[in-house]
């Protein structure tokens, strides 16, 4: 009994190690294919969310045609403006100022009667002079007659001769002295600020003016260009379209034309820059003396040139560029050289045609060939030409 109870026992054991790997096996079979379905679902649900997704609709860009016109070629620079003259009025005699006949700040032409001082010992001397030329004059007379008869030496006619040439020469600078008791404006322009009063003495050679008289019309506008431009500016000075533009900030007045007076021969030591001098109409006083002002020097008229709207023009890694629209919608990316800019408008002097439509915003996320939906853009605020507006920024 007991031999066989031995024996039983590992056959059990065995057949319940059989029927658990059996189990795991199984197990195993089953996760292998829940897993799989589990995928094939993933991948079905993948493909049919792929198929479902709808295409997106083209998107809204705006868009504005370019242009041709003649636009001018010119350079910008910062300058100031200087009175065309200007003129420190001195007096000329000594005396004692007895009446002012202008306002300071006033608006005077060339002659007008600004100060009057005391004329009384300057007529006087006048006066005198006046009856030494008499009595100069009647002793020549005199002698005259006498040489004729013989009766005088010529030695004496010709010392009358010399006294009646100095007494009238003495008259002349009297009348002269007198003259200069009325100090009137030397030329058109503005007064200053009188520096003396009536009632104080004055004569020449003071350091300080009784009055400094401007010429504002017309006006210089000052400025410099850089070294490198200056070649550009040479090829071009004898251009009849060379014109100096001149605007004051702040104001509402429109730039001035005018043109360029000076251009100096020699380079300023250690700027690099050279100055330039244009002369300007300013009958309305617009411009003031020592203003700061924009300066366009506008050197030629490049004609029938290719514009765009500013916004259009992007950069990229190979230089600038622009999208155009085809006729049938989708985008074309051109490579373009970007020239100045006018107003709001900027030249294309390559990569863009006259009358093809570019995209003005919305170019983010653009690519080549893709489909868009064109709105044209609202007119640009600054048009191009060659007056420089105050849009240019």
């Amino acid at each position: 009994m007991t031999t066989t109870a031995k024996a039983t026992v590992p056959v059990r054991e065995r057949v319940e190690h059989l029927d658990r790997r059996s189990s795991r096996k199984r197990l195993y079979i089953v996760g292998v294919g829940i897993a799989v379905l589990a995928l094939f679902l993933m991948l079905r649900g993948f493909s049919a969310a792929k198929k479902e997704t709808p295409t997106p609709p083209p998107r809204l860009v705006e868009t504005a045609k370019a242009i041709q016109k003649d636009v001018p070629l010119y350079l910008e620079e910062i300058g100031t403006t200087a009175a065309f003259e200007t003129v420190d009025v001195k007096p000329q005699v000594t005396g004692q100022i007895i009446s002012r006949e202008f306002t300071d700040g006033a608006d005077v032409k060339k002659g007008d009667l600004l100060f009057r001082i005391d004329a009384r010992p300057y007529e006087a001397v006048l006066a005198s002079a006046k009856a030494d030329l008499a009595l100069a004059q009647t002793n020549l007379k005199r002698q005259n007659e006498l040489r004729q008869k013989n009766v005088t030496a010529t030695q004496e006619l010709d010392t009358a001769q010399a006294n009646a040439m100095r007494s009238e020469a003495a008259v002349a600078a009297a009348q002269v002295n007198l003259d200069f008791c009325n100090i009137k404006a030397p030329i058109d322009g503005r007064a200053g600020l009188r520096n003396v009063d009536v009632g104080n003495v004055v004569g020449p050679g003071g350091a300080t003016p009784l009055v400094t008289v401007q010429g504002l019309d017309p006006i210089y506008t000052d400025f410099t260009v850089a070294e490198p431009d200056l070649p550009l500016v040479r090829r071009y000075l004898q251009n009849p379209n060379l014109k100096v533009l001149t605007d004051a900030e702040g104001d509402s007045v429109e730039p001035r034309s005018g043109d360029l007076y000076f251009i100096d021969s020699a380079l300023q030591p250690g700027s690099g820059t050279v100055k330039l001098r244009g002369i300007t109409p300013n009958p309305d006083h617009a411009l003031w003396p020592a203003q700061f002002v924009r300066v366009r020097l506008i050197l030629d008229v490049l004609k029938e040139a290719i514009l765009v709207p500013g916004g259009a023009v992007q950069t990229g890694q190979n230089g600038p560029y622009v999208f155009v629209v085809k006729p049938d919608s989708t985008l074309d990316l051109r490579q373009v050289k970007a020239g100045q800019s006018q107003g709001d408008l900027t030249v294309i002097n390559e990569g863009v045609r006259a009358g093809e439509t570019v995209v003005v915003s919305g170019q983010l996320q653009l690519a080549p060939g893709a489909k868009v939906n064109p709105k044209e853009a609202a007119p640009v605020g600054a048009a191009p030409g060659a007056q420089h507006t105050k849009a240019i920024n």
